[in-house]
């Protein structure tokens, strides 16, 4: 089956035949609202019973210190990146949380983390299949927002465990959209999904040919979706009631989620309506009243909906397309029936300019969990419909490890198809160096010191030889997931290590927003940064290994003159070293290699004399596949 696990509504579908169809639930609904509460505490002591959905709903008004919803925007995050929100919801977290660990939400006398609310869900989806069938169901597709990095993926999967289902593939909810749009309306061409839910907004470029599904870009931001329109409102009226009847409602958990209640029901509304009406009774007996206009609510919500205007043009940049390169513009999520979203999607995508208009054939609320299904027909190769059709995903942040003075080593780019993997090849830079600190990192700045840091772990048990000559291969994985598998091995020892990351939480949402824009803010300063560490990097290497030289018999060969070439040519980059002058630290590096040239062939001539002296041919030819592996000391720094 295939689970739209949602900020406001879950849904869960499969296929029948060639064609996705969401299952309804106990009451003859397809959505599942994602609200969870709590009874109260049984007299004998006994564990309380959980509801999930529609019946959780009806304990908001009544008992909200029993009942948690919109628990998707906590998942894989710290309690430092949710407590200025904790505000608007009547669920408090452990007061007893420690720096990094995982939040937990109090619920009466019990405690919860997110994932164990969202397996109540994905129970409640997994029960109203079971009764759909009559038979247990146990393997599932679930869907998470494009954005959501590492460790919300992880903690989306945790939940699937807790929940009792074998998650067989996570899908990007973008991309789950346009599959179910490419199944039903069977078209070719470049497709933008743009997906404003509850909680979260992606926007996603796909090409569908030849039944292919390819991701070109992505982008979004993990803390933007309806629930900050409903807060919007609701902070708007919690001010208006407090400036004008001298009540402050915040205290007051009931009273709150009546008016949140309320402004959920004038959001609704004005999606289909001109105006608008708030009419409550306040505790002390007032009743506050407010009217609203359609077009005054447009005008508060502009700069909630702009937001979603940068994702959108940095996607396009991304996939190198304009808005009139993009043949289809595909509708997802509950907050898309507001007009006002709908223009500002016609005016990004020029839409309206060519004939055409955003596609809402099927139903907003449903498409992802559709699309889910789709995916989990293709794995159970249930249907010739989707036997040939291929999804290619893509990861959206870059992927590297912390190099020598702080720079960053991009293994994986970002936008990159996934699953995917890659390979780079690093060395030491201390002589006799025995161990190697790899320092996994996410983000598009030049230097790790700006990127986020998802895990540290160490390759240990080198022999010790001379800094350049250790051979360390780093191995990036990414499942289809998204989940990152990192490893090491030291060639010519054989020694290695891994790690899976698994970060505890993820990133903020300030970091999720601004870490592609940032790279391109300060991509001059970066590169600046970066050229510098590595042209002392360079005159490091060949400055150690001058150092050497006296040392070798070759030195001695050489001329009076030619040694004090090299002196010179050294003190010139050791000067130029202390300099931030790139260029001219550069110069003198290349300098110092060309006054070593006669003696690394010197050098050279040595290593294969000795190794040929005594031996046949075959046996010379041998002796140097083995001992002359690595560039002598003098090599280019290009080349080493």
């Amino acid at each position: 089956m295939g689970i739209d696990l949602g900020t406001t509504n879950s849904l869960v579908a499969y296929m029948e035949g060639d064609k996705p169809v969401v299952i309804p639930g106990v009451d003859g609904s397809n959505l599942v609202p994602s609200v969870v509460a709590l009874d109260p505490m049984p007299a004998d002591g006994s564990r309380p019973t959980v509801t999930v959905g529609n019946s959780a709903r009806k304990a908001l008004i009544e008992t909200p210190e029993r009942v948690i919803y919109s628990v998707k925007r906590l998942m894989g995050r710290s309690l430092e990146e949710v407590k200025n929100e904790l505000k608007f919801f009547p669920f408090r977290l452990a007061d007893d949380i420690e720096a990094g660990e995982v939040p937990r939400v109090q619920l009466g006398g019990l405690r919860f983390t997110p994932p164990e609310i969202s397996a109540y869900v994905l129970r409640q989806l997994k029960r109203n299949a079971e009764r759909f069938f009559g038979a247990p169901v146990a393997q599932a597709v679930i869907t998470v927002p494009a954005y959501f990095n590492d460790a919300q993926r992880q903690a989306t999967k945790d939940a699937g465990r807790m929940a009792g289902l074998d998650v067989l593939r996570l899908v990007n909810e973008p991309t789950a959209a346009a599959l179910a749009y490419g199944l039903d309306r069977a078209k070719e061409g470049t497709i933008a999904v743009y997906d404003l839910g509850g909680g979260t907004f992606d926007i996603s470029i796909l090409k569908l040919r030849d039944g292919i599904f390819e991701v070109q870009s992505t982008n979004g931001d993990t803390h933007l979706g309806g629930d900050d329109i409903d807060n919007l409102l609701l902070t708007i009226a919690l001010d208006e009631i407090y400036s004008e009847h001298g009540v402050d409602l915040r205290a007051n958990r009931a009273a709150v989620q009546a008016l949140r209640k309320a402004a959920i029901d004038a959001k609704l509304r004005l999606s289909a309506e001109t105006s608008a009406r708030f009419d409550i009774e306040l505790p002390n007996g007032d009743r506050y009243q407010r009217e609203i206009p359609r077009a005054v609510f447009e005008l508060l919500i502009e700069p909630v909906l702009e937001r979603t205007a940068g994702p959108c043009k940095q996607a396009l940049a991304d996939a190198g397309l304009t808005p009139e390169q993009i043949d289809e513009v595909v509708l997802v999520g509950g907050s898309t029936r507001i007009p006002a979203v709908r223009a500002l999607v016609d005016d990004l995508f020029h839409l309206s300019a060519r004939g055409k208009k955003p596609h809402i054939d099927l139903n907003p609320d449903e498409v992802v969990a559709l699309g889910a299904a789709v995916q989990a027909g293709i794995l159970a190769g249930a249907s010739k419909t989707t036997e040939e059709m291929l999804l290619l995903d893509v990861t959206p942040l870059s992927l590297g490890i912390e190099a020598l003075g702080g720079a960053v080593a991009r293994i994986i780019q970002r936008n990159s198809t996934i699953p995917a993997s890659a390979t780079e090849f690093f060395t030491t830079g201390v002589d006799g160096q025995t161990n190697v600190a790899i320092h996994v990192v996410q983000g598009e700045r030049e230097l790790a010191a700006d990127c986020r840091s998802l895990a540290r772990f160490d390759l240990k048990g080198i022999p010790p030889m001379s800094a350049g000559l250790p051979r360390i291969e780093v191995h990036f994985l990414i499942d289809a997931d998204g989940i990152l598998r990192v490893s090491a091995r030291e060639q010519r020892s054989g020694k290695e290590a891994q790690i899976e990351v698994k970060p505890t939480y993820g990133l903020t949402d300030e970091q999720v927003e601004s870490m592609i824009l940032d790279s391109f803010d300060h991509a001059e300063e970066d590169f600046a940064k970066r050229l510098l560490i590595e042209v002392r990097n360079e005159a490091d290497a060949i400055l150690a290994a001058v150092s050497r030289a006296p040392q070798n018999p070759a030195w001695k060969e050489l001329s009076g003159e030619e040694r004090a070439d090299i002196a010179a040519a050294r003190e010139r980059l050791v000067a130029a070293r202390e300099s931030t002058d790139a260029a001219a630290i550069r110069q003198a590096t290349v300098a110092l290699d060309q006054a070593t040239r006669h003696f690394a062939e010197l050098m050279m001539d040595a290593a294969v004399s000795s190794a040929i002296r005594g031996k046949t041919m075959n046996e010379a030819g041998v002796e140097l596949d083995e001992n002359i592996t690595a560039p002598h000391d003098f090599a280019p720094a290009e080349f080493k």
